[in-house]
Formats: structure tokens, sequence, C-alpha cells
């Protein structure tokens, strides 16, 4: 049975192709608990694990001028040392070590004559701890799926019943947390492709998108890329966004965003620029995965183009405006239109389709400055070889003139930001990581003092 690339699947390819700077590859970063294993010893278990997953022991085949889309074939040999390799972080081995070899592999492309998928070993990192950093095509997963191939090469393997929210799983292991809150319900997916009325609301998403990916934006914070990349993260406690979630009626994805533009605007102030100037716009990936087919390796994502308010200063205000933005862009139809163009582009001769997007993607992208994206990821902590995944760092890819990437992921008890940009970008990833950092401190602040002035009326209110 053939198993060619979706339409989607290969447009990451066809957008690599159109940048020689850009490497369209996604990775997460494990920071694991020492000691660390003998070399051979893991890397035999990632090659006995990785082979679990097929997808990890297959190849690319390309046809002569495009006359079908690439086609997903058994490698015709297979040497785990291509895939797993060994890199000691300079000294001191703290974050800041780590984050530049992230960098540093993130810069170079996968090589599409192997199965499109890298393992490397950090070690020299602080306190007697190590880390894997796991890389692969974004033409062979999104996040989601991506995820559930982590969870796939560690210790524990649950019942991949009990990862689809109300299954009927007898098994006592939790869920890993989907933390997402504009994921899409398989209700929804049905509905699009099933409901002629949302034609009207497909061609005013499918106009907005353009609009936005085509007029200039008001900040000029986006340009071609660089061959080099750098890399920044900041935790945040998953409770202190849980707290300003509840406290003022928004999603965790609305508090994420807002706390990235505080991010984008402290970065600016820092470089002597006007955040007033005007909004940022952000694409944030939706995904339309139904919850049974978490496990499928492939892309299934749509898209929405919020502007955030960097030119608002107080956090409140950033959160309120962000909230109604991300609502507005959600029912205006944008991602009903991002998910019918992805269709229709299936049902286009694919010779047409490559050359379409190697095209768009030559040409200069104005309007959309940055992308942020949410993962979910496990809610129990995890382990490989026995040591335990002490934390899990998300890292994008940028391209088409997006100069910075910014992914979420939920992991334990925490929410991890990993920022990632051009080496030539104008904002710097520390100083953005800083200032999400400072926007979550702001909120959590704001939300436990509305929460104390609220307690304090109620107990005015019993004692009177």
């Amino acid at each position: 049975m053939n198993d060619h690339l979706t339409a989607l699947d290969a447009g990451f390819l066809q957008a690599e192709d159109s940048d020689s700077h850009a490497s369209l590859a996604i990775a997460v970063l494990a920071i694991m608990e020492g000691p660390a294993p003998d070399f051979p010893e893991l890397r035999a278990a990632l090659e006995e694990r990785s082979a679990r997953i097929p997808r990890l022991r297959q190849v690319l085949h390309s046809y002569p001028l495009d006359i079908s889309a690439p086609e997903w074939v058994a490698a015709h040999s297979f040497d785990i040392d291509h895939h797993v390799r060994r890199h000691t972080v300079t000294a001191p081995g703290d974050d800041a070590s780590v984050y530049r070899a992230v960098a540093d592999v993130m810069e170079r492309r996968l090589d599409r004559s192997r199965p499109l998928w890298e393992t490397w070993v950090f070690d020299g990192l602080a306190d007697g701890r190590w880390a894997l950093l796991v890389k692969l095509h974004h033409c062979i997963a999104d996040g989601v799926s991506a995820a559930a191939m982590l969870v796939g090469v560690c210790d524990d393997q649950p019942d991949p019943r009990a990862e689809v929210p109300n299954s009927t799983s007898t098994s006592t292991r939790r869920p890993v947390h989907r933390l997402n809150p504009i994921a899409l319900s398989s209700d929804a997916w049905r509905m699009l492709t099933s409901t002629a009325r949302s034609g009207v609301r497909v061609a005013f998403g499918a106009a907005q998108i353009v609009t936005g990916v085509l007029a200039p934006p008001a900040q000029p914070l986006n340009g071609q890329l660089s061959d080099l990349r750098r890399f920044s993260a900041v935790q945040v406690a998953l409770s202190d966004v849980e707290l300003i979630s509840k406290r003022f009626g928004v999603t965790v994805n609305d508090v994420a965003l807002a706390a990235i533009t505080d991010g984008f605007r402290s970065a600016m102030l820092r470089r002597n620029m006007q955040p007033s100037a005007g909004p940022i716009r952000t694409l944030v990936p939706v995904s339309v995965r139904p919850p049974d087919l978490q496990h499928v390796p492939d892309n299934r994502v749509s898209l929405l183009l919020p502007d955030l308010p960097v030119d608002r200063s107080d956090p409140l205000d950033q959160l309120r405006v962000v909230h109604r933005r991300l609502s507005t862009a959600k029912h205006s139809g944008q991602w009903q239109a991002g998910s019918w163009v992805v269709a229709a582009a299936n049902l286009v001769p694919f010779p047409i389709m490559a050359t379409a997007v190697r095209l768009l993607g030559r040409l200069p992208q104005q309007g959309v400055v940055a992308v942020a994206t949410n993962v979910p990821g496990p809610r129990d902590q995890m382990r490989i070889l026995g040591r335990r995944i002490v934390d899990l760092v998300p890292v994008p890819p940028i391209a088409v003139g997006m100069r910075t990437g910014i992914a979420i992921m939920s992991y334990a008890d925490r929410l991890t930001f990993g920022v990632i940009g051009d080496y030539d970008a104008q904002l710097d990833v520390d100083e953005i990581a800083r200032g999400i950092e400072h926007g979550i401190t702001r909120l959590v602040a704001v939300a436990s003092a509305a929460l104390h002035t609220r307690r304090l009326g109620n107990l005015m209110l019993l004692s009177g």
C-alpha cells in the first residue's frame, strides 16, 4: 500500500526547499537526572525503541519532476550511528551552554537520504545531569503526534487508549494532559467537512488570512533568515497559569499568548523600539486532530493569525485583548479556511502544488512576524533507562520570513516556553524569554490581588 505524503506534510518540504537557510525540523530537549548511562547502552536502547515507530525506519522516495507526492518507503539499510550522536556542552554546562548546543543542532538540515530524525546526547551538564535532544522533520509529525512518539521511546508504555480523553479504558494511569485549549473536537472537524453553511465563514476567514499574510506588519521584525540560530527557554508553574486562567475566565492559551506579548514588548523596549507602533501578527497553529488519531505520525493542523497587543502596557489589559482577539479569530472562519485550503490542496495535481509552494516560499512574506505553537506534553513524570526526565523543553522551527518561533509545552507541573530566533533578528531570544516569565509574574500578582480583594469582600459581607 502506498504511503504518500499529504499536501500539508509535503508543504513543509517545499517550504524548506524555497529557502536554503531554513531547517523545518521540530525538536524537544529532555533534561535528564544523572548519572548518565553508558553511551553504548543508551544507543542500543534507542535503536530498539525507535524500531517500534515504523516512520523512524523509513525514508522519502521522491519522484522525478514531482509527478507524484513523495512516498515513505522502508530504508534499505539503517545505521543507528547516523541518528544517535554525542556532544559535550561547553563549560560550565549551565542552561546557556545547553541552549547554544540546541541552536547549533537546529541550524543543520536533516539528511533526506536517511530517516528524518536524530537524537543528540548532551553530556557535561551542571549538577551531574545530561540531556537528550530528539529532532525530527516537520513533514513526519506535528506537535501532538511528535509528543506521542516521544512517549513511545520512554520506559513506561501507557495503553494508547489512555491517551484519549473520555476513553473507556480501565487503566489507572492518568491520561496525557491535553493543554491546548484551541484544539478542535472531532465533532467540530466533522462539522467542517459536512456543513455547507460554513462556506461564507470559510470565505471570510480565507480573506482574513490572505490579508494578514500580505499586509505589512506594524512592527518590521521579520525578514530573510541567516544560517545561524539562537535559543532560549523559560519555565513557569502550571498552577500559576491555571490560577490566572480561572480568575479571569480565560483559557490557558490566552494566558500563554499574553505572556508572550509581554515578552515581545519587554525585548522591544530593551532595543529602544517603540511597541506603541502597533501589534505583532502571530501565526498560531490549531490542532484539528481527532482524539483517536493522536499517535498517527502526520500533520493535522490549521491556523489562526491573532495580533498580539504589544502596544498595551498593563498586563490585565494585554490578557483581555488577547482573549478577545483570539476568540474573534476562532469564530471568524480562519481555522475553517486553513483546513479547507489543506483539503483542497490534496485535490490539486502534485506538480502544480509543489511548484506553487516553492514559488510562494521565495516571495517576501511581510505580514506575520512570529509563530507560537502549543504542544501537549505528558502530565506524568517519564523515565528513560530508569532516569527521570526532569524537564521537557520544546524547540520550534522558523521559516518563510518569520525570524522568531515560540513553542509552549506542558510537562508534569510546569509550562515551558522554548524560544528560537534567527541569529541576526532584532529581538534577542533571552530577552523575550525573560519577558515571558515577567509577564506571568505580573499576571499572578494581579490575579492574587483580585482574589484577595474578593475574599475580603466576602468576609465583610458575612460579618455585616
